[in-house]
């Protein structure tokens, strides 16, 4: 494959396996980040005693209420029904029903202490996200980028899924916790032999619940972790895409985003095999009760135990206990393994002063080769050119613009680049250079028109062809995470050692590799400056059997001596057709001709040409020119 560099820039963190895809990094124990959390809760809860409490005596009535209702049934069979008593049987009935309707002030003082809590939890999270962004920020500059795109995250659908998840923990733990205080009491208060009988089968559940909590966090992080990486990763492949179909390499870009596809898909299957287990224990934990009061009533009825007693444990099982411990099972599970996983990215690991390590990073070695060989021969029919050496680019008629309905950037634009010439593009900013590149390429169909490449039309023809003709550097400088010979090698794969030496003493690179650590040395895209990044990619280039090289501000990073001789030893390579989008007049004084576009047509010809023909081009020269 031959075109421009189709990788992020993104910064690498490790280096790349043999395969060139990058290990990730190990996962923290749950147990390990349970033990580290722990500590900053207890501080939390400690500092915020005063919501802590009055949270704790709304739930209190919570329990009372709890008490109330199976006390009252339970009287209500034994003193009333049963009793011959079916006033006093009603007036129980009646305090029941009381204690229900207690329920709706009671959550409406729960829910306002609870938000004494909530809100400064995520508060303190905001900080923290933020004191770490701007933390790493001042200690790697070079990753500046990086560290926003976290803090973006963090601060907000990272904060408020904490924010939600603690809520949700809080206020289902709370009503559990005193839910099963009221029953428990309750219970003991109408005959004290329902409690083994009632509670073991529920510890039992419990505890099976418990044990799933471990796996069940570990299969959502993997999940969590496989979906950032494919977030980034299709961020990083969006940024590029107009390179990647320049360079015709899309399907084995799109291997890497498969892969973390199937990850994720792979981590779902696990976290729906110990939900099942899940199911399993919340089903133990909440029927197991119920069928073993059932099965032990003629035991218990043999030891003294009242019909209403039991009718009353039943009511504290069914309509309050049970309930409550599903609910708090289900938010536990669901929340609490996602509280964790993102309290993670908040929290320092052990023995460092940085922030939680960060997610596998990706989207930095895209863009591997796709076939090389020589260009494809010209198509039978009416080619231009043929009988004679074609040209390397041919114009005719073209009409472009940036849609229906707006106006041409080029209208009856005709041009003719004869193979091995050297011709820079200019005009003012936004009057279409970049877009008559895109043309060139195929990744942009004009209005109307016809371009052809070595005699080859460009309309029509798939990427992978176009890519084996033509290298299109864009202004961004894309590096991958491998090594520097693979990053020069990148367009020409099976060229062996020789044209990559060839680029490095062409282009002057000797000194950059060597500062890298030669042609075998890793590459961080994230610890290169733009011009480097820039260099490398025109060394990558000069590498390629492409005849056609097209640079799209591709050296503007670069100091006038480094991008001079770089120009310079592209149009001396053998065989090559170079095109320059020019933003300095020395970049247009060494071409053999120059392109201005106004907006409505085009100017070709030297630099002394255009100052006759071109007011124009006459003022762009002044504007060069022009002091500062």
């Amino acid at each position: 494959m031959n075109s421009a560099a189709t990788a992020s820039g993104s910064p690498a963190r490790t280096p790349p396996d043999a395969d060139g895809a990058r290990p990730r990094e190990p996962r923290r124990p749950y147990r390990g980040t349970v033990r580290r959390l722990l500590p900053l809760g207890l501080r939390f809860f400690r500092r915020h005693k005063g919501a802590l409490i009055g949270l704790a005596a709304w739930s209190l009535l919570e329990s009372v209420q709890t008490f109330l209702v199976g006390f009252a049934v339970a009287w209500s069979l034994d003193r009333g029904f049963l009793a011959g008593r079916p006033a006093e049987g009603l007036a129980w009935l009646a305090v029941a029903a009381a204690s229900v309707l207690l329920a709706g002030p009671v959550l409406r003082g729960v829910f306002r202490r609870l938000s004494g809590l909530v809100e400064p939890f995520r508060d303190g999270l905001v900080r923290r996200a933020a004191d770490q962004a701007l933390g790493r920020a001042v200690a790697d500059p070079a990753r500046a980028a990086e560290a926003e795109r976290a803090a973006v995250s963090r601060l907000t659908r990272q904060t408020e899924i904490a924010r939600d998840g603690f809520a949700g923990l809080v206020l289902t733990v709370r009503s559990f916790a005193f839910t099963a205080v009221g029953a428990v009491a309750g219970m003991a208060a109408l005959a004290p032999e329902l409690l083994p009988v009632v509670l073991p089968p529920m510890a039992v559940g419990l505890l099976l619940f418990l044990l799933t909590l471990p796996p069940m966090a570990a299969a959502q992080r993997r999940y969590l972790d496989a979906d950032e990486a494919f977030t980034d990763r299709a961020a990083a492949l969006r940024t590029g895409l107009r390179d990647l179909v320049a360079c015709g390499t899309t399907r084995t870009a799109g291997t890497g985003p498969d892969g973390l596809a199937d990850e994720a898909a792979a981590a779902g299957r696990s976290l729906a095999r110990w939900t099942a287990v899940r199911t399993l224990a919340l089903g133990a934990a909440g029927q197991l009760p119920v069928v073993t009061l059932l099965a032990a009533v003629p035991w218990l009825l043999d030891r003294g135990v009242s019909a209403g007693a039991l009718m009353g444990a039943l009511t504290y099982l069914v309509q309050s206990l049970l309930p409550a411990l599903r609910t708090m099972m289900t938010a536990v599970a669901a929340a609490g393994s996602r509280l964790v996983v993102v309290l993670e990215r908040f929290v320092p690991p052990e023995g460092t002063g940085e922030g939680p390590a960060e997610g596998p990073d990706v989207g930095t070695a895209v863009g591997q080769s796709a076939d090389t060989g020589p260009p494809e021969g010209p198509p039978e029919g009416d080619v231009p050119g043929r009988g004679a050496a074609p040209p390397a680019i041919l114009c005719r008629d073209l009409r472009v613009s940036y849609g229906a309905g707006t106006p041409p950037l080029l209208e009856g634009f005709d041009l003719t680049v004869p193979a091995g010439e050297h011709v820079a593009v200019v005009g003012p900013s936004g009057i279409g250079k970049s877009t008559l590149a895109h043309v060139l390429t195929g990744l942009h169909s004009p209005d109307r028109g016809e371009v052809f490449l070595s005699g080859v039309p460009v309309r029509g023809r798939a990427s992978r062809p176009m890519a084996r003709t033509r290298v299109l550097l864009p202004q961004e400088g894309y590096v991958f995470a491998g090594t520097v010979r693979e990053n020069l090698a990148q367009l020409a794969p099976g060229a062996g050692e020789e044209p990559i030496r060839e680029a490095v003493a062409a282009l002057g690179l000797g000194p950059l590799v060597e500062r890298l650590g030669g042609l075998g040395a890793d590459v961080d895209p994230a610890a290169l400056s733009a011009g480097e990044r820039q260099m490398l990619c025109l060394g990558r280039a000069h590498a390629s059997p492409a005849p056609l090289l097209i640079l799209d501000e591709a050296a503007c990073h670069l100091a006038p001596e480094d991008e001079a001789r770089a120009e310079e030893a592209l149009a001396r390579r053998p065989g090559t057709t170079l095109l320059v989008i020019a933003h300095r007049l020395s970049s247009a004084l060494r071409a053999d001709r120059i392109v201005v576009l106004d907006g409505r047509c085009a100017a070709v010809g030297t630099h002394e040409e255009l100052l006759r023909a071109s007011p124009l081009y006459r003022d762009l020269t002044g504007y060069w020119e022009a002091p500062g």
